[in-house]
């Protein structure tokens, strides 16, 4: 997969310490999270108001985890060692997931989904990855675990892995934008 564009560089761009946050944590990896975060209020304070109910999957916690996104981005990021790109191509899995399947992210759900994601884009993307029991114990389940939910994720998305060079971009550029937008 050809991805060197100049979005895909940017992408590698290292979080300076000032930020509060690991450092060497990639801009593109804290900007996502950001989103993610509000994303999952949003969606659950869409859930309370309107009393409907998100659809409980293999990807639901009995609980919602203590650990941030944030915080769980940078350790799956620090350990796994996968390309920053692919917390992106995890983004874009996520949003066909949901298109497919329904539902929404939400606390309960998107620890799992994230490092279910992120471990299917780094095998297709990435030329080093680790076995699916490294995943698990970074992610906090068990083996078992982890290879049912990569096995649902990718019967979810009927193994359509390819993501091109210029939704990559789309898809980052409007990381960028968003991010831009809640500054304001």
């Amino acid at each position: 997969m050809a991805m060197r564009s100049e979005a895909y560089k940017s992408s590698e761009l290292v979080a300076s310490k000032d930020h509060g946050h690991a450092s060497g944590t990639p801009v593109a990896l804290l900007n996502l999270s950001s989103i993610w975060e509000r994303s999952i209020l949003k969606n659950e304070k869409f859930l309370v108001t309107t009393r409907k109910s998100d659809p409980v999957t293999i990807f639901h916690g009995s609980k919602a985890p203590n650990r941030s996104i944030t915080q769980y981005m940078e350790r799956i990021f620090k350990y796994c060692r996968c390309s920053p790109s692919c917390f992106v191509i995890a983004q874009i899995y996520m949003d066909r997931f949901f298109q497919k399947k329904g539902g929404y992210l939400t606390s309960f759900n998107a620890h799992r989904l994230l490092i279910t994601s992120v471990m299917v884009a780094a095998k297709f993307l990435d030329d080093k990855c680790y076995s699916n029991a490294y995943y698990a114990k970074v992610g906090g389940v068990s083996t078992a675990e982890m290879n049912r939910m990569e096995i649902e994720f990718l019967f979810n998305l009927e193994f359509g892995l390819f993501v091109t060079t210029e939704l990559f971009q789309q898809y980052y550029e409007k990381i960028d934008r968003t991010v831009e937008l809640l500054k304001k």
